[in-house]
């Protein structure tokens, strides 16, 4: 999982899925919003998101993936 400075995030959106709106999130360990990759309709399908972390501090940071009224949290390491 350590990443240097950038790493891909994948992700799907069900076919089922009512609301389309997405949202991918970058949060610190503090609970601070670091980056927002993505924040509007999504169609259903496969999904991959870079994210570029060269401004930012080594450390652990979390990535929020939202959708129809859900959320996953995943962790990930950054490594300088």
């Amino acid at each position: 999982n350590p990443f240097n400075p950038a790493t891909t995030i994948e992700f799907s959106v069900p076919a089922s899925s009512e609301n389309n709106l997405v949202s991918l999130k970058i949060y610190d360990v503090l609970g601070n919003e670091v980056a927002n990759l993505v924040n509007e309709q999504k169609s259903p399908g496969n999904y991959k998101v870079n994210f570029n972390a060269k401004n930012l501090s080594s450390g652990i940071y979390f990535y929020i993936l939202r959708f129809n009224n859900s959320s996953i949290t995943k962790k990930m390491v950054l490594l300088k």
